[in-house]
């Protein structure tokens, strides 16, 4: 009997998967879908907290990734390791563009006043204003070091996970994070301070 042409395709390496993609077979990509979707729709969630946005996050960043495969490097790691690369970077976009269409001014001085008084409080100036700090020490952080310290603590991932995401030893995951957090625990350090 004659298995159906996809599920000839499941037995495939992602690495071989991506060459069929490469050469445009849709099936091919499917099966990458169906590997990584869960994982990236895992990491979606988690960084974002709701579930619809993480759909269209996951969603996005598939369609990017179809769009531009010819972007896939395998000197640079594994295909599940640029999926979660490109669906986190879509996460951070996607909470980029909340944040500054959250900050758009109102016009109508009657909405104004609905608003919610705890948004012009000092606790709330004061959290944005370390949210800026620490979002600017991060920016400064290399970015392989950034990124270990974003998955593990924006996208609660263990070192473990994270390894297993971006195709590393956890040795070197454990190295950028604690190199990292140092270079992270001086900047605030700096930017407020009170150095350690």
């Amino acid at each position: 009997m004659i298995r159906p042409f996809s599920a000839d395709l499941r037995g495939l390496a992602d690495e071989e998967l991506m060459a069929l993609v490469y050469e445009g077979q849709a099936r091919a990509f499917e099966v990458i879908f169906d590997r990584h979707a869960g994982v990236a729709f895992s990491l979606a969630y988690r960084m974002c907290g709701r579930r619809s946005l993480a759909e269209e996050i996951v969603q996005e960043a598939f369609m990017s990734l179809w769009r531009s495969t010819a972007r896939y490097d395998p000197s640079r790691g594994s295909v599940r390791s640029w999926v979660l690369r490109v669906v986190h970077n879509r996460a951070i976009d996607a909470f980029r563009r909340e944040v500054a269409g959250a900050g758009q001014d109102v016009l109508d001085e009657s909405i104004v006043e609905t608003l919610p008084a705890r948004e012009r409080t000092e606790d709330e100036v004061e959290r944005r204003s370390d949210a800026r700090l620490v979002r600017g020490a991060l920016d400064g952080l290399p970015r392989d070091q950034r990124q270990v310290i974003e998955l593990a603590y924006f996208g609660g991932f263990s070192h473990t996970e994270i390894a297993s995401a971006l195709g590393l030893p956890a040795g070197t995951v454990k190295g950028r994070m604690r190199l990292g957090l140092s270079k992270l625990w001086l900047a605030l350090g700096e930017a407020t301070g009170v150095l350690p």
